[in-house]
Formats: C-alpha cells, structure tokens, sequence
C-alpha cells in the first residue's frame, strides 16, 4: 500500500479531476487511474465515483479519507522531523486564512518567516470562518486563522481583540454621535455578512436581541463597505477590515466595547509538524510585537 496512491485520491478529491490531479502531481491521467485502481484493488471496493457533477467518494471513500490524511500528515511530520536533526528546516505548511489576516497579517509575517526559513513552503486557502474550521477538521489544512470562540473539538491559541464598529455615511442620523448603543440600531436598514463569513456581528445583535432589518446579505467585507458608501444601508465592520475608508464613511465605536477574538486554531498543536511550529512560533511573535508596538504608540 503506497503513499503515493493515498496522495493521488486525495489530489482528486481536493482538485475535482484526474486531469487536474496529473497536473498537480506531474503524473499522466492514465498513472493517476492506474494509482487509484490499483488501490482499489488492494481494498476490494471502489472508493471514487464518477457522476454528472464530477468525481465523488464513495461512502466507503468517505470513511477513509481521513485515514489517508492522517497517514500522509505523520509521515510529513517524519520527514520534517528527520531533516530537522539534519539540521535542515523545510517541509509545506497550509495554512487557512480570511480576507482582513490576508491583508494585514500575513504580509508581513510571511516575509519575516521566508527570510528566515527559505527552504519551508507556504499554501494558503482562503475562505470563511465555517470553510476554516471545516478545513482543519479534514485535515486540508495544518490549522487556520479563525474567530472565536471556535468548535469544541478544536484546540485554539488566541491574537488579538479586534474592536467592532458602526459604519454610517455623513447623511445619516447617528453621523456625529461619539458613540452608538446597539440597541439603536433595531429599525435601521442593515447590510449583513453572509453567514459563516463573519458570525461575529450576528452574535453581538443576538446578544442584544436585536432584529435589523436586513437589506442585503454580502460575503465580501469591501462590498459591505462599498453599500453603505452609496447610503444603502448600515453596518458593522471589525477595526482590522476598515483601512482607506471613502471620505463619506465614519466608523463609530459602539458603547461596550465590543469586539471579535482572532486566533489560530488545529486539530492538536503539538502534533504539527516542525515547519508548522515554526510558523505558528512567527505568527505569534509576529502579531504580540504588533500589539507591543501600537500600545507604546498610544502611550506616547
């Protein structure tokens, strides 16, 4: 039983064909059918099937999938690990991301760990909060960047607090006011972020047992912003997405000091791999001198 066969179903599976998989992988369609066939063989049942739709598991692909995973993370892990008591860093770390760490985290953190480990690769997905969480449970992903609190059978490291705010343009009536109670805003037209995308907000009006009356539900942060620019409607943004805003939007603290709980979360971080540690190791240090460096700004 090859490895190489369980990399083979797995790249079908994430990629949605043998022709993509064969281009992933180097191989030809037909050494990818003959990979899978000959696993098959080996189990004695099919584990992929072809549909309309594309490629599929089967039920029994579906329960082992997450074996093959599993196989090919703890042997990834070895290898890293041999090479580390070579004295050589290098190895593939995915990692899961959404829009505002894309922006203004990982920049940053990547150079500084590129710099530092130029031989370690780094594959990022990004999605929503739900598509992260989904990820690291499959194992597509080492661990991702996520808000919290996350599922309970996750293990979490948190970063930062990201304080929320009110987005109103310069005609609307709360435009010149300090600060905002979230109960104001339950006859105000909103713009909401699609659920999975940003459960925070939808949180904090649940809190307050607010019930806005939503207009528009959007995925992404920059069409929110772009709505309420053109007065169709209201929001409410974490700090970290609301940089090189239009002129005719103030962002408004709300009273309470709400906000969201950043973090990275993984199925076990002290299974991780040696470059994942070392890349976990950079983000933190990474986002505490951020915060380090902004508090001292403050005080000066």
């Amino acid at each position: 039983m090859s490895l190489n066969k369980f990399e083979v179903v797995i790249t079908v599976i994430e990629s949605g064909s043998l022709t993509k998989a064969g281009e992933i992988l180097g191989l030809t369609q037909s050494a990818i059918s003959h990979a899978i066939a000959s696993l098959e063989r080996e189990f004695g049942f099919s584990l992929l099937t072809r549909g309309r739709s594309g490629i599929s598991l089967t039920s029994n692909g579906e329960r082992l999938l997450p074996y093959m995973r599993e196989t090919l993370r703890c042997h990834k892990r070895m290898k890293q690990e041999v090479f580390a008591i070579n004295g050589l860093e290098v190895g593939t770390v995915r990692i899961g991301t959404f829009t505002s760490v894309s922006t203004q985290w990982l920049p940053g953190i990547l150079k500084r760990f590129q710099d530092q480990y130029p031989a370690i690769e780094i594959k990022l997905m990004e999605g929503y909060y739900d598509g992260i969480e989904s990820w690291i449970q499959t194992g597509e992903i080492d661990f991702g960047f996520v808000s919290l609190p996350t599922t309970e059978d996750l293990e979490w490291i948190p970063l930062k607090k990201d304080q929320m705010y009110l987005l109103v343009t310069e005609e609307h009536p709360l435009y010149k006011e300090e600060r905002v109670h979230v109960s104001r805003l339950a006859e105000e037209t909103f713009i909401m972020p699609k659920t999975g995308c940003d459960n925070d907000i939808q949180r904090l009006l649940a809190q307050y047992q607010i019930e806005p009356r939503i207009k528009y539900e959007v995925g992404d942060d920059h069409a929110i912003i772009a709505m309420v620019q053109n007065g169709l409607g209201i929001s409410i943004l974490p700090e970290m997405i609301l940089f090189r805003l239009p002129a005719n939007i103030r962002m408004i603290p709300l009273e309470g000091e709400h906000y969201r709980s950043l973090g990275v979360a993984a199925t076990s971080f002290s299974k991780q791999s040696p470059a994942a540690k070392r890349f976990l190791q950079c983000v933190t240090d990474w986002v505490n001198e951020q915060q380090a460096s902004f508090r001292q700004t403050n005080r000066s």
